[in-house]
């Protein structure tokens, strides 16, 4: 019986276990309360922002920055340390080559057959002749990889973003790109086989890899704009929304965005 549990444990319960711990968290969160009608500047501010789970965000944030501190950004400094520059691209090169299929699936649902034809030859070409991924050769035959996620499709699909979250552990996002996180998550190509071959260590340790290249890449950019922000939650929350926004439209800058915060942030999404 106890290790039918644990083998239920990685799969879709994890998916429905995550869903409940946050609504849970929301249900017994406040929210921040609405400006009202008769101070318009406070209720444009409260609109621009799309928080209103502030109060509950700002507390997750809190944790985030503690976890950051004890766990996180040492692991990361100690990984650029001690982690050879060669090695650590290999590194890159792998966790970049197993997001090309879930990148090819979205660019097919937003009709961009053009680039879904990018994807997939970046694809096979790293997988062969780039060693499984090791090596990235189709960069250097002028085949340029681009970033694609369901969070994404949905934008591009109309749905909304709805209210921003600010996720334990996983960081900034919303509604929609949580919901299309958790689609790339656990119905992405490369996860659907980690599944059926029954590695589902594989499958988290994919995303724990993600997070740990993002985080070594973004070590001075992070630390700088924490000194720099006289609110750094708010500093972020900007900065995600914007570039979110910068992602969906494939790169092209929203010339009406206030600042371009996200420029200093490296592009890919870990």
């Amino acid at each position: 019986m106890k290790n039918h549990l644990l083998e239920n444990v990685p799969g879709r319960s994890g998916n429905a276990l995550l869903l409940i711990l946050l609504l849970a968290t929301i249900l017994v969160s406040g929210c921040a309360t609405r400006p009202p009608a008769d101070d318009p500047a406070a209720l444009a501010a409260y609109e621009e922002a799309n928080d209103p789970l502030e109060p509950m965000n700002r507390a997750i944030f809190a944790f985030n920055n503690a976890f950051d501190d004890v766990i996180l950004e040492p692991v990361a400094k100690l990984y650029r340390k001690w982690g050879p520059p060669t090695i650590r691209t290999g590194i890159s090169n792998i966790v970049n080559n197993w997001r090309e299929p879930v990148t090819f699936v979205n660019d097919i649902l937003q009709a961009q057959p053009e680039r879904a034809a990018t994807s997939i030859t970046r694809f096979l070409i790293n997988s062969t002749f780039g060693l499984l991924g090791i090596l990235d050769p189709a960069t250097h035959w002028g085949i340029e990889r681009h970033s694609e996620d369901f969070g994404e499709t949905f934008a591009v699909w109309g749905f909304g973003e709805g209210p921003y979250l600010m996720l334990p552990i996983l960081g900034p996002s919303n509604v929609r790109d949580f919901t299309g996180f958790m689609v790339d998550f656990f119905y992405d190509p490369v996860s659907l086989y980690l599944e059926h071959k029954g590695w589902w260590y594989l499958r988290y340790g994919r995303l724990a890899l993600r997070g740990l290249i993002y985080r070594e890449e973004n070590l001075e950019t992070l630390d700088d704009l924490s000194k720099s922000s006289t609110d750094f939650y708010a500093t972020l929350r900007s900065a995600y929304r914007q570039m979110r926004a910068y992602d969906i439209r494939n790169g092209q800058l929203d010339t009406t965005a206030e600042d371009d915060l996200f420029e200093d942030f490296d592009d890919e999404e870990y």
